[in-house]
């Protein structure tokens, strides 16, 4: 990941280019590939390997979903409501924000928003006419948006009021827990430059085309491609004028980002370093390699490597873990036509999940830098929101009791892989659309580049087949994967997949309140396998309402117990190495990254 973030994350497939060695990025960015931190004008920092940045649009789709384009298009065009833990704390920076306040009515019924005195980057103040532009594009365009899910924002946000200028209000459908609100669904909002974007093709004029649904759909259309055009991000004119501290300098297919500092910046997190270099790698030993040769100032190591930590230190370097507020997992495509059937029992699922030794794969995988998931609530963090029969793990690890509780259900091993012998809908046979002669052998998709990733595929593959599931593996660049998992219907020739895994970084990164109406709602626009359970709507749809916890304890044992995905343990984001010197921010749990908060201090 998507990562992925929030309720725009992660998904992709990299061009030829990017197979340059990690040197010949980094000497094309430096001119001789010496450390460009050397003039403190400049830093280089190594993406995850395979998570190459490739959406420069700050409204995600289902398609591009990548953390990192979040965090490139926030220090490009800053949120209406910046809700992170960039300052070391999960909470609103008011700094990296273009709003100043959001109150909220007594009722809970709506909230109204005071922007700052701020500008883009042409001189043009920023509006609430900005604002609503995004309101609009997202009403005529959401179930096209990566952030929708039914009955959430834009929904939920019965009316947009302008009241001049700096100020509007938003008004909701029913009354809200404004902590949610707040983090969850206000945080997507991003303002545009309505005066340059409102247009529904580049030699159209600006105009109001977004204030009619058909108008906002062309625009929307107009946007999308455009944005498809990674190579033309540095020199379209429609990417120029920004809100944020940063422009673009480059942008390369190959993923290699280069973002200057947006002299004309008026907000409150101005760029302390003139020029970062986003330096993408196929690997995650390219990187290290780098690290060692001193051409990176802010990059990772595998967990694994966790016994050479002296070895960077040795080189001016820190080593920190750099924890995430997410949860790691494997989507199961319930409407895959031949084993959909299969993942729609949840006594299949459980077999699959106690399959699975969450305790080995930390110790031996992760190097002890992960934490078992047993659900989806983050657990590498306290929290309030984690019930306990999440905690107590409803499915601990046993592949003596996986195979009994196939066998129980009409399933014969057969040369060492479960097969159906006896289909049918009784409490002894293995479930409704499980055909007679079914064999239990799923494929998965799994992110390549990552050694880690690698070991863990190989290790659950292992101990899968001691139950006796077959378990193929397949690997792909991480871009590639969330392409091509998409959600679907079991007609359609694209739901051909089982499982995918791209969480080397952790899969899917929450807003501030870990609620799971874009993952597990049915028809949620990241719900990638097409889960569906009533009741677990009805359980999402209270977590957003009501202002105690108790809703999202439930939500969090339901899903424990129901297995919408095949939960994996959850590692630290990534074990940063930071060049000594290197300060000014704290790294954001919510796994983006800040760079105009990043700052030489000294060496």
């Amino acid at each position: 990941m998507f990562p992925v973030r929030t309720a725009e994350r992660r998904r992709w497939a990299l061009a030829a280019g990017a197979a340059l060695t990690a040197t010949a990025l980094l000497s094309a960015c430096n001119g001789a590939g010496s450390s460009a931190s050397a003039s403190h004008d400049a830093i280089n920092y190594a993406l995850p390997a395979n998570f190459t940045p490739n959406w420069i649009l700050p409204i995600g789709t289902p398609a591009h979903l990548n953390t990192n384009n979040v965090s490139i298009a926030a220090s490009l065009w800053e949120p209406l409501i910046a809700y992170d833990g960039s300052t070391g704390s999960m909470g609103w920076n008011k700094s990296a924000s273009i709003a100043t306040g959001a109150d909220f009515a007594t009722d809970g019924k709506s909230v109204t928003i005071t922007l700052g005195n701020r500008h883009w980057s042409d001189g043009k103040p920023i509006t609430s006419r900005d604002v609503q532009f995004w309101f609009n594009l997202i009403k005529a365009n959401k179930a096209q948006w990566a952030g929708y899910s039914e009955g959430k924002a834009p929904d939920n946000w019965t009316s947009f009021k302008v009241t001049d200028d700096q100020h509007f209000t938003l008004t909701f459908d029913r009354a809200y827990n404004s902590q949610w609100m707040l983090a969850n669904q206000l945080s997507l909002i991003t303002p545009l430059p309505q005066h340059l974007w409102d247009k529904e093709s580049a030699a159209a004029a600006v105009s109001g085309a977004d204030t009619t649904p058909a108008g906002a759909q062309k625009v929307w259309t107009y946007l999308n491609t455009a944005a498809k055009s990674i190579a033309k991000y540095a020199t379209d004119p429609l990417w120029k004028t920004v809100s944020g501290p940063y422009t673009v300098k480059s942008f390369s297919t190959a993923g290699k980002v280069v973002l200057a500092a947006n002299a004309t910046y008026d907000g409150g997190e101005k760029a302390h370093i003139k020029t970062v270099n986003l330096l993408p790698f196929t690997t995650t030993d390219a990187e290290e390699n780098a690290l060692r040769s001193g051409q990176v100032d802010y990059g990772y190591i595998n967990s694994t490597d966790l016994d050479q930590k002296a070895s960077f230190t040795g080189q001016g370097y820190t080593v920190k873990p750099w924890t995430g507020w997410a949860v790691t997992y494997m989507p199961l495509n319930f409407n895959n036509p031949t084993m959909g059937p299969v993942f729609k029992q949840l006594y299949a699922r459980q077999a699959v999940q106690e399959s699975i030794d969450q305790a080995s794969l930390v110790k031996v995988i992760y190097n002890g830098t992960a934490v078992p998931g047993y659900g989806p609530i983050p657990t590498a963090q306290a929290s309030a929101f984690v019930s306990q029969a999440q905690k107590d793990n409803p499915y601990p690890f046993s592949t003596s009791n996986a195979r009994a509780l196939l066998t129980s259900h009409g399933w014969t091993d057969q040369g060492g892989t479960m097969v159906c012998t006896q289909p049918g809908t009784g409490a002894a046979q293995c479930g409704e659309g499980v055909a007679k002669g079914t064999k239990f052998a799923m494929r998965v998709l799994s992110q390549s580049g990552s050694t880690v990733t690698d070991n863990l595929m190989s290790a659950i593959q292992s101990s899968l087949g001691k139950s006796g599931i077959d378990f193929s593996i397949k690997t792909a660049p991480v871009n590639s994967v969330l392409s091509q998992t998409p959600q679907c219907t079991s007609d359609q020739s694209i739901c051909n997949w089982q499982l995918s895994y791209f969480g080397t970084a952790g899969s899917w990164y929450f807003p501030a309140f870990p609620t799971g109406d874009s993952l597990f709602q049915s028809k949620g626009g990241s719900n990638f396998g097409s889960y569906s359970n009533p009741d677990v709507d009805t359980l999402i749809n209270q977590t957003t309402t009501s202002s105690s916890t108790d809703a999202v304890q439930q939500y969090s044992e339901a899903l424990a117990k129901d297995l919408p995905v095949v939960w994996l343990p959850e590692p630290d984001y990534q074990i940063s190495v930071i060049r000594n010197g290197l300060g000014g921010f704290a790294q954001d749990s919510l796994a983006d990254f800040h760079p105009a908060q990043w700052q030489w201090t000294g060496k």
